[in-house]
């Protein structure tokens, strides 16, 4: 713990918000999002961008021609604040919503090998349109918690289960005291448990009126029994927040970042929860991290954790977008074991040592560590 350390930041990749990745192998998926001042009324595919952890690369995939007749049906438009997992050699893109065509409750399958979408044919008790809400795999199941119904127009409770070998969905029958309903919290799987944390509630339960509450209490789904557990009370608690970031590693769950409406705060704290002592505790990492802000990605890489994407407060006026937020195209790597490899390379960024006696493949790891991507789009002021 005492090791842990941002140890890369690049800028120049994605410039995405409300996106949704998955990390396969040393490569991150990541699938759609949105960019303050780019077009979201012509219906288009969903765009997918690859990072590659070892070279510390972005690449842009090529648009995909699909296998069946209506490419537009096979493959998933445009969309943010859908969820992302994965399970053998599939990605499946569940949820998420555009302004023109609204939410969306397709399921979709990118095969990682071919580059291939296809819609699994599911039967069961299909989860309503939505977005917001959390997916997380156990086994070959994944399960969809709460969310924004927009049907329903609320807030949902619910959660439903996928069985990837059946392509069956299962409403859960869960027993004891639900997790308020809620969305863009995160829900984590440690062992046979589904941890859930944050998100945007309401006072009037289901229905959104504007009196927001952002619970900071962790709760608790058994995932054997189907069942609420009851919690004990926790000492030291990180405020509440939604659109945050949360993973698992060693069986602790960590939090980074996120936003507090009632509070008007963005966060870049990070927190670490055991589940064993039901205890929080605040991690310093060492290292320049990312600033505060909500809606990034986060996807863990072995023993690292790469962070990129999101949106913050502006810190000039009338450069931001309508709500004066600035979308970032950045990317950090949180590294908790780095090497003494690593930390040589590092210091050789930081004191700007001579490089030209080092050997030829330690000073291409350097480059990459410190030459940005440059597939992202420039901020356009809200003018232009």
């Amino acid at each position: 713990m005492g090791m842990l350390r941002w140890s890369v930041h690049l800028e120049g990749g994605p410039r995405r918000v409300n996106h949704a990745a998955v990390a396969v192998g040393h490569k991150i998926y990541s699938f759609g999002g949105y960019c303050s001042g780019e077009d979201y009324e012509t219906l288009r595919q969903i765009d997918v961008h690859v990072f590659n952890a070892v070279s510390l690369r972005w690449t842009k995939l090529p648009t995909v021609r699909s296998s069946g007749w209506d490419p537009l049906r096979e493959v998933p438009y445009m969309r943010y604040g859908h969820t992302a997992v994965l399970i053998d050699d599939l990605i499946y893109i569940w949820g998420g919503r555009n302004d023109m065509e609204g939410a969306c409750n397709v399921l979709y399958a990118f095969d990682v090998t071919s580059h291939k979408w296809f819609t699994p044919k599911v039967s069961g008790t299909i989860p309503g349109a939505r977005d917001g809400h959390s997916a997380c795999v156990l086994g070959k199941s994944m399960y969809i918690f709460g969310g924004y119904e927009q049907l329903a127009d609320c807030f949902s409770n619910d959660i439903h289960k996928l069985d990837s070998s059946t392509m069956t969905w299962t409403l859960i029958n869960a027993k004891g005291i639900p997790a308020r309903w809620r969305d863009f919290h995160s829900a984590t799987i440690i062992g046979t448990k589904m941890y859930v944390f944050g998100g945007r509630a309401d006072r009037f339960g289901p229905f959104h009126s504007n009196h927001e509450i952002y619970c900071n209490k962790i709760k608790v789904f058994d995932t054997e029994t189907d069942c609420w557990l009851d919690t004990p009370p926790t000492q030291q608690l990180p405020e509440g927040r939604r659109s945050h970031s949360a993973f698992a590693l060693h069986e602790e769950l960590y939090v980074f970042g996120g936003y507090n409406a009632r509070l008007n705060r963005h966060f870049h704290d990070l927190w670490k929860f055991n589940p064993v002592s039901f205890s929080w505790k605040k991690a310093e990492p060492k290292g320049k991290g990312p600033c505060p802000r909500r809606r990034q990605c986060c996807c863990m890489v072995g023993d690292k954790v790469i962070l990129f994407g999101g949106t913050s407060p502006c810190p000039e006026q009338g450069m931001g977008d309508e709500f004066d937020l600035m979308d970032h195209s950045d990317l950090y790597i949180l590294d908790f074991n780095p090497s003494l490899k690593t930390l040589c390379k590092l210091a050789v960024i930081h004191h700007n040592l001579d490089q030209s006696c080092l050997p030829h493949d330690l000073r291409w790891e350097l480059t990459a560590m410190t030459t940005n991507s440059n597939i992202s789009r420039p901020v356009l002021s809200s003018q232009g």
